[in-house]
């Protein structure tokens, strides 16, 4: 007798790939031990979130830390979604250079053009050019081609290293000390917002940037620069 189809097994490998350090083979076991064999796609299809946080619960499954937003994707993997998502915008063309003193941005996201993905799982990066005039959204980098690697934090972190700036919903420490040796500032946004939403904050402060973006931003902090005047006065 037949344990699993075909189409039910490439959604569970979908699945374990979203929860970032889940083992494939214990997913599958516990995914049998719930829904019973053989394991189909009609069966799959009813899984919850709540379900899923319960069958993650041991601890030869996944770490303990995994986030309910990549519960919430490989809820979706289960039910059938391959990762291609119609809603994602199309990037804007852009020519190098046209942007002067603008940031590159690179935003995780599960679904349309939010950010609401965690860094290692999300199944794409949106990466924006964020001016003190324009916000253009200039490529869309799918994560699929990173997962294979040996280590997928450092793939992923290659995928957008010529970003100065990335925006997750949530992101672990070790991948995060991986991102910043990339020369990527993370930044987390525990809620989801549209990720113009998130951008448009930073891009308000492009014309006063506060000391850590004025440091990525390779110029002075206007509050560094006030004190240094003030201190020039003292001294004259």
């Amino acid at each position: 007798m037949t344990t699993i189809t075909k189409a039910a097994a490439l959604r569970i490998a979908l699945a374990a790939k979203a929860l970032a350090e889940v083992s494939l083979p214990a997913l599958t076991v516990k995914l049998a031990q719930k829904l019973g064999l053989p394991l189909t796609e009609e069966k799959l299809a009813t899984i919850t979130v709540a379900d899923l946080k319960i069958i993650l619960g041991g601890e030869e499954t996944v770490e303990p830390d995994v986030d309910t937003a990549s519960i919430k994707l490989a809820v979706r993997y289960l039910w059938g979604e391959n990762g291609n998502d119609a809603s994602v915008p199309k990037p804007e063309t852009y020519v190098e250079g046209e942007m002067p003193g603008s940031l590159r941005v690179a935003v995780a996201t599960n679904s349309a053009d939010n950010l609401d993905g965690h860094f290692g799982s999300a199944p794409r990066f949106l990466v924006y050019q964020v001016g003190r005039d324009a916000i253009k959204l200039i490529d869309v980098r799918p994560t699929l081609v990173a997962d294979d690697a040996e280590d997928k934090n450092v793939a992923r972190s290659e995928l957008i290293n010529d970003c100065q700036i990335v925006y997750v919903q949530s992101i672990g420490g070790p991948a995060a000390a991986k991102v910043v040796r990339a020369n990527v500032h993370p930044i987390k946004f525990p809620t989801p917002v549209p990720a113009r939403e998130a951008l448009a904050r930073l891009q308000a402060t492009l014309d006063a940037p506060p000391p850590w973006l004025a440091r990525i931003m390779g110029v002075e902090a206007k509050s560094l620069a006030r004190f240094a005047e003030d201190e020039e006065e003292l001294e004259a």
